[in-house]
């Protein structure tokens, strides 16, 4: 049988090397040129510094933002040149997943097309909390969605919050599944989209009032939606708002748009000042599933 071991991008070193400790298997460094962003020109460059002919091969890497895309395809070329057997690509955040339609003659189905290039060494995938589980067809290996709630849920069960609240509806799922694991109750605002960068909540009365409160979302972007919700909870009464996430993307204008939240909790998938909970011990766990 192949022995098993963890390759980590270096959008995803941390994660990478706590998976390997949660699943007691070898982690093989890589090195990864020391230019910002690679060569002088921007090009990228990975080695591996261990074997890994004839092993069973997980590499784990974020495809966000752009280059680390490119990576990825270099590193699991590299992997497969150097003799692996098998290649397990864990995408702790599936970059593009939010272009999964076509909306006007001509448009490319992004996520279409990174599923078909990432698929092109691996032999299976295994990716977290993405935007819409549809896309998961559209890998023509087998793939499968991890859910990174319960990291979070572990977090809020000690945060000593009052109320767990989805954003919107589309993150109900989200906080329910948040909610049975943190043994707390749960509610949602009601939400419109206006554009890429704004969005109304509509005001809906909520026993907050004096109590702690934590919005729990799949991905926290620009902040928008989480701040407009903090905003109206704050005038409701709460005394105590934590904005927490699977994905913390954090661009734009998210560090100013968030300063109206008490804290800000996001997973490993994406390393930023704001990660406070590893998601190893989940993606472990589907590997192991995943090995039978």
């Amino acid at each position: 049988m192949a022995a098993l071991k963890v390759v980590g991008g270096s959008a995803s070193l941390p994660l990478a090397r706590a998976l390997a400790r949660e699943l007691a298997v070898p982690f093989v460094d890589a090195s990864f040129e020391k230019h910002p962003g690679g060569f002088p020109d921007g090009e990228r460059y990975v080695r591996l510094l261990g074997p890994v002919a004839g092993d069973h091969v997980v590499l784990v890497q974020t495809t966000h933002p752009d280059p680390n895309i490119v990576e990825y395809f270099l590193l699991a070329d590299a992997i497969r040149d150097a003799g692996a057997r098998r290649l397990t690509a864990i995408i702790p955040y599936f970059g593009y997943g939010r272009q999964d339609k076509r909306f006007a003659e001509g448009e490319a189905v992004s996520a279409k097309t990174l599923a078909k290039h990432i698929a092109l060494d691996a032999d299976d995938l295994l990716t977290m909390t993405i935007h819409n589980p549809d896309i998961l067809a559209m890998f023509p290996i087998r793939a499968r969605e991890v859910s990174g709630v319960p990291a979070l849920g572990r977090y809020l069960k000690a945060a000593d919050v009052d109320l767990l609240l989805a954003p919107d509806d589309g993150a109900v799922r989200l906080v329910q599944e948040a909610a049975s694991l943190a043994g707390t109750p749960y509610d949602h605002l009601d939400k419109e989209r206006l554009d890429s960068y704004t969005v109304r909540v509509t005001p809906k009365e909520l026993k907050v009032k004096g109590r702690s409160v934590a919005i729990v979302d799949d991905v926290i972007s620009t902040g928008g939606t989480i701040a407009t919700a903090a905003k109206e909870l704050k005038a409701q009464g709460a005394t105590r708002v934590l904005a927490t996430c699977v994905h913390g993307l954090f661009v734009g204008r998210a560090e100013e748009n968030l300063k109206v939240c008490d804290e800000i909790v996001a997973t490993d998938t994406i390393a930023s000042p704001h990660t406070k909970v590893s998601v190893a011990p989940e993606f472990a766990r589907a590997l192991r599933e995943l090995l039978g």
